[in-house]
């Protein structure tokens, strides 16, 4: 399948599940700008401090933030995986049957995003080949990409999930690539909807990190289909007839 026929059912995924997907995730999304937002304003009063101090409260924060991202995650592929299969379910069934895949996917989030910054800090330690680094951790980023997906859809662990999603993206890695650039724009315009907002104030701030964080899942519906067309499954039939 071509990448503009992936762009294209990712749009009218979203477009058709706008309100299940908003009334699945936003909350969620909304607790994480919260925490994210405390954090950010935390490091930036530290760093600026004679004695920075992280207590124990910045760890809960942390934990409390990867917690939430894992259970986001999690209901969100639960709930593509069952519209895949053509079953409707309603957002407290799919928070509920998400529960089980937090610790898995807090595993998975640690080992994946451990391989993908070291090149990074690798190469960051030699000065200017630092972009070297950069450029191969955004490499094993996108060769990562299936991880989250395979242990919710496949029911593996996070390091059997780790290699089937080396292996699986290899032959379409540049696709893959393509997804992920756009992050790009959309951190671009969300960052400049963030910085008009705050010139109002922090709610309409956090309202609007909230709203540019529920579109960027775009991304990951499109990863998603991706996915799922190149599944080579006795239901791969089926799974494309998905979104």
């Amino acid at each position: 399948m071509t990448l503009s026929a992936i762009y294209s059912e990712a749009y009218n995924f979203f477009r058709n599940h706008l309100s299940q997907l908003a009334a699945l995730t936003m909350p969620l999304l909304l607790v994480q700008v919260m925490i994210q937002s405390w954090l950010g304003s935390e490091m930036l009063a530290q760093s600026q401090a004679d004695t920075p101090v992280f207590g124990a409260i910045h760890g809960f924060a942390m934990m409390g933030l990867l917690l939430v991202f894992s259970l986001l995650i999690a209901a969100l592929t639960v709930y593509l995986e069952v519209r895949s299969k053509g079953f409707e379910v309603t957002p407290f069934r799919v928070l509920k049957e998400s529960l089980i895949f937090v610790p898995p996917l807090l595993l998975a989030g640690v080992f994946s995003g451990l391989a993908v910054l070291i090149p990074f800090m690798l190469f960051a330690a030699f000065g200017p080949l630092w972009l070297i680094g950069l450029v191969m951790s955004f490499y094993v980023f996108s060769r990562l990409a299936y991880v989250n997906f395979m242990v919710v859809v496949e029911r593996i662990t996070p390091l059997q999930a780790i290699k089937a999603s080396f292996e699986f993206s290899g032959p379409i890695v540049l696709k893959t690539v393509m997804v992920l650039m756009l992050y790009l724009p959309l951190s671009i315009v969300g960052s400049s909807i963030s910085m008009m907002a705050a010139k109002v104030g922090v709610p309409l701030q956090l309202l609007a990190d909230t709203a540019m964080a529920f579109f960027s899942l775009f991304v990951n519906v499109a990863l998603f289909r991706l996915y799922m067309v190149n599944r080579k499954t006795p239901t791969s039939e089926e799974d494309n007839q998905v979104l």
